[in-house]
């Protein structure tokens, strides 16, 4: 919306505008797509002169380095959001794929199709890029979408959000499909709009998610922390092991899927000194428990203490927890004790201890002998995503299109009535028909 409304009022025209989005063909939402990439590098400029505005105020403002480089949206993350949007443009359309395809008896025939959620209400963190990759995913699965960023990004989200609507417009996407939330005050208007709003995807603390859940009727799934893990199991590899620890803790410090514990089997000791070094040479600041300490004293490698807060703390720094455990079994107690349940890693050669590993860790991602920063929907070929769901019900891990649709049933017959069932008259085939 381009003039200025309140949020009941964007939530009943998005309730509105998502019938005629359902019904939209697929050609018109990827071409919404395709202008948007074009429109994104032609505007280009505005959208960098708003984003320095608001990375200026933020480092007057004191903001943390993770956090500021969360905000700086630059040509490499300009190109990486057009890349997304046309990717998604040449993938398939979500809606109306036929799930299930069943001849209940003679002349009734079940019909299960996907079908967008309808209205979704996305709140999230200070990353501009992730309003453009929501809003796609959001457009392509025919979803409208109520956007919320962060309020230090707020000059760089208005800019990318009216190249999204500018986009939906030329391409003759129904007005309203889309809105920006600005304040405070939106989000606890948007938590009262249970009859219009279908889902509400926080990305933010687990305090932040919780506190959405304990304040609305809407249904809420929810990105909170990574406190993610790699675990160097015994006898591993310990250059492969040094590789994915320096990768997975310092590829993208503030990303949710960086590692935030590594824990070691006792008989691993190369490959904890080797990852340990890794990290310290790439600037990681280590927090160790006893053993883990006493290890890397002998050789050299300076560490600090860690405290039992520290296997909580998504730290989003150069700062990684360490720890010593004498068995599989205990790493994967410690994972699901103290993890988040976003994704976590096992380096090992043992067949048996990652199908053990595999079968236990209760996370939406776990990995081998690889860098948990995979976790994520660009990279798993969902286009984008809009989040990354650490529960368990309707979408888990990174959420893109599939998460965004649900599914109606249709049934055709023929004046069919249940009394001939009940009766006798009739009976149920339950034939396949696909």
């Amino acid at each position: 919306m381009t003039k200025a409304f309140t949020v009941p009022e964007a939530a009943r025209a998005a309730r509105q505008a998502s019938y005629a989005l359902a019904a939209s063909s697929a050609a018109q939402r990827n071409e919404a797509l395709r202008i948007l990439s074009e429109l994104l590098r032609e505007k280009s400029g505005a959208v960098f002169a708003a984003n320095a505005a608001d990375v200026k105020a933020a480092e007057a403002a004191g903001l943390a380095a993770p956090a500021l480089a969360r905000l700086r949206f630059d040509g490499h993350k300009l190109e990486d959001v057009c890349r997304g949007a046309e990717a998604l443009s040449r993938m398939e359309d979500p809606i109306g794929r036929v799930q299930i395809h069943r001849e209940l008896a003679e002349g009734l025939v079940l019909t299960r199709l996907s079908c967008p959620i309808g209205v979704v209400g996305v709140i999230f963190e200070s990353r501009p890029d992730a309003l453009v990759q929501i809003g796609s995913l959001c457009l392509k699965s025919g979803n409208c979408v109520l956007l919320k960023g962060g309020s230090e990004a707020l000059n760089t989200n208005r800019a990318l959000f009216a190249v999204l609507e500018e986009a939906g417009r030329r391409a003759g996407l129904p007005d309203g499909w889309t809105a920006l939330l600005e304040t405070r005050e939106d989000v606890g208007a948007l938590l009262s709009m249970d009859e219009d709003v279908d889902l509400l995807i926080p990305r933010g603390s687990g305090a932040f998610v919780r506190y959405i859940m304990e304040h609305t009727k809407i249904p809420v799934l929810g990105h909170s922390e990574g406190v993610c893990h790699l675990y160097l199991d015994a006898g591993c590899d310990a250059g492969e092991a040094a590789r994915l620890a320096v990768d997975a803790k310092t590829q993208y410090v503030s990303a949710c899927n960086t590692i935030e514990t590594l824990l070691w089997h006792r008989e691993s000791e190369q490959a904890v000194l080797a990852a340990a070094g890794a990290l310290r040479d790439a600037g990681v600041r280590l927090l160790c428990d006893g053993a883990t300490q006493k290890l890397l004293a002998e050789a050299g490698i300076a560490c600090e203490a860690a405290e039992e807060a520290d296997w909580r703390t998504e730290y989003l720094a150069l700062t990684l927890s360490l720890k010593c455990v004498g068995s599989l079994e205990e790493a994967i107690a410690h994972i699901n004790r103290y993890g988040s349940h976003h994704t976590d890693a096992i380096v090992t050669g043992d067949d048996g201890a990652w199908r053990r590993f595999a079968a236990l860790v209760d996370s939406a991602g776990v990995y081998r002998n690889c860098s948990t920063r995979f976790a994520d929907g660009y990279r798993y070929g969902f286009g984008a995503e809009v989040g990354i769901s650490t529960g368990r019900l309707h979408a888990r891990g990174p959420m893109g299109l599939e998460g965004l649709c649900s599914y109606k049933y249709l049934l055709e017959g023929h004046g069919d009535t249940v009394g001939d069932f009940a009766e006798g008259r009739r009976s149920f085939t339950h034939k396949e028909l696909r």
